[in-house]
């Protein structure tokens, strides 16, 4: 079975804790959840990983274009947190592996301060999902399902 691999960055650790008037009261453990039921909905497996570590995100973004091209995964979703301002290895990782990638965002960036408003990943995704809160993450399974060869 095809597999969606979902990354999230630095301090996603702490959802349900950190701004809840921004990121909502949803914990890390419920958005894993929440995907892991539109996975099985869409007849996928799923793997869900956080870091707060850059490397550590390059690394599984590396192995997953390696995982891409074997058939073993159709796409990640990504949500990089900081990362996304400041990250050009996120961004060249994701290009030289080929991956194919949507970035997500929690909140609506582009509403937000202004050195929010630029990201090193965008360029390199496939496509974008920002501002619907953790049902986002539904939205880019389906995306990443409906898009499959």
């Amino acid at each position: 079975m095809a597999s969606i691999l979902v990354l999230n960055g630095p301090n996603l650790n702490l959802l349900g804790l950190r701004e809840p008037a921004v990121y909502g009261s949803a914990t890390l453990a419920d958005v894993e959840k929440l995907c892991r039921a539109e996975a099985e909905s869409l007849g996928l497996g799923l793997e869900f990983r956080q870091s707060n570590h850059e490397g550590v995100l390059v690394d599984w973004i590396q192995e997953a274009g390696e995982r891409i091209a074997r058939g073993e995964l159709i796409g990640v979703v990504f949500n990089p947190g900081a990362y996304t301002h400041t990250s050009v290895a996120l961004h060249d990782a994701i290009k030289g592996a080929s991956v194919k990638l949507i970035e997500l965002h929690i909140s609506n960036v582009h509403a937000r301060e202004p050195f929010r408003h630029h990201s090193y990943i965008s360029p390199a995704a496939a496509g974008i999902i920002v501002g619907l809160g953790v049902q986002g993450y539904v939205v880019a399974l389906q995306a990443l399902a409906r898009t499959q060869a």
